[in-house]
């Protein structure tokens, strides 16, 4: 779609300069009967320019790009106006690249916002203090975690304050769908205020996208996704999204293990190999219960959900299981996982995660302290 766009808009760019090529008299042209004018003719130079420039801003994808494509669609229609019977379809090609530009321009808008909000949310991170995790730090809590903690290398590094995760995913939107939709995504998590905000791109067809944005903030969550960064679909709040998001916050804790040490999360010993985490923050509470293996790995996670956010929405288990494990700044985290809701009609897998980079406080900073 995006090439068979740059070749409309490149021969739409230059069938414009036919009307600089009569203006100026170059050559003859009888596809335009009307008389253009040297001033005229300059115009539609003009209009060809902007309409070749976008087509190269918009390869590029330059983040303003779609200013260039308004402007050239402003001039360009003008003149087909002023040339209706020589260049009416030159419409069509237009309405084409305005639809264009108005996606860019809504797209601009979602990354301006989610720009903004990382900003709020790291801005308020002091420089990491450089205390390391010890193992009398573990003694409080329940053995298979502490033996995670070890397993994953957290014993001996410094306490994690701030984590990016970029993840490539793939995505259900419902029970029963056939085909995945690849997504890719980037988050940013404090450990020390437990926040974060998640931004993914899904891929539905060759048409259609839909921008994404999750958000825990000061004990308050938000859903937001706009389909082809243009139409809300989903902009969800209220207490069901704000405890639903600090349970996925708990849960995530096995990418920044030192969470566990937070003076938030509370403990219980359930057997050997499980233990229940209750997260308490500015009103808002979660539970999830973490499974391990027998060498001290994380496995499972499971808590009981709100699916959906209307007043008939009700509790259901869900679970994150590993597939794969890696490494990145010395901590073994899992790099591949998957989502399940168990339903009443039966379990739906409608996430496959893998997580392509990982990076710790001063790393994970989009800019210097």
């Amino acid at each position: 779609m995006r090439t068979t766009f740059l070749i409309i808009l490149g021969l739409h760019g230059i069938i414009h300069l036919l009307g600089f090529v009569k203006g100026f008299g170059i050559i003859e042209v009888k596809a335009l009967s009307l008389p253009i004018s040297k001033p005229m003719g300059l115009l539609w130079l003009t209009s060809a320019a902007l309409l070749l420039g976008y087509a190269t801003l918009h390869f590029m994808s330059y983040k303003y790009d779609w200013l260039v494509g308004f402007v050239a669609v402003l001039l360009s229609q003008l003149l087909v106006l002023l040339f209706w019977t020589d260049a009416k379809f030159g419409t069509l090609p237009n309405l084409l690249i305005l639809a264009v530009s108005l996606i860019s321009f809504g797209t601009y808008q979602f990354r301006h916002l989610i720009e903004k909000e990382t900003a709020q949310l790291i801005s308020p991170i002091m420089k990491p203090h450089g205390k390391v995790v010890t193992e009398n730090d573990l003694l409080s809590l329940p053995v298979p975690v502490a033996n995670w903690l070890k397993r994953s290398g957290m014993v001996g590094k410094p306490h994690i304050i701030l984590g990016k995760v970029s993840q490539q995913a793939e995505m259900k939107m419902k029970p029963g769908q056939q085909n995945w939709m690849q997504a890719t995504a980037r988050q940013y998590s404090v450990i020390d205020r437990p926040s974060f905000i998640w931004m993914t791109k899904v891929k539905m067809n060759s048409w259609l996208y839909f921008l994404g944005r999750d958000k825990f903030d000061e004990g308050k969550g938000e859903m937001l996704i706009k389909m082809n960064s243009l139409l809300n679909v989903v902009d969800e709040k209220g207490p069901k999204i704000d405890e639903g998001s600090l349970q996925r916050y708990l849960g995530e804790m096995v990418w920044f293990p030192s969470l566990a040490l937070s003076p938030y999360v509370t403990w219980q010993a359930v057997d050997d190999h499980a233990a229940k985490a209750t997260l308490k923050y500015l009103g808002t509470e979660g539970s999830g219960t973490f499974f391990f293996n027998e060498a001290g790995d994380f496995v499972k996670f499971s808590a009981m959900r709100f699916k959906g956010n209307d007043e008939e929405a009700q509790r259901y288990e869900w679970v994150l299981h590993v597939e794969d494990y890696q490494v990145f700044e010395g901590i073994k985290i899992p790099s591949k996982m998957s989502a399940t809701w168990k339903l009443d009609e039966g379990d739906w897998t409608w996430l496959r995660l893998t997580i392509s980079d990982v990076a710790y406080n001063e790393n994970a900073l989009p800019w210097p302290i």
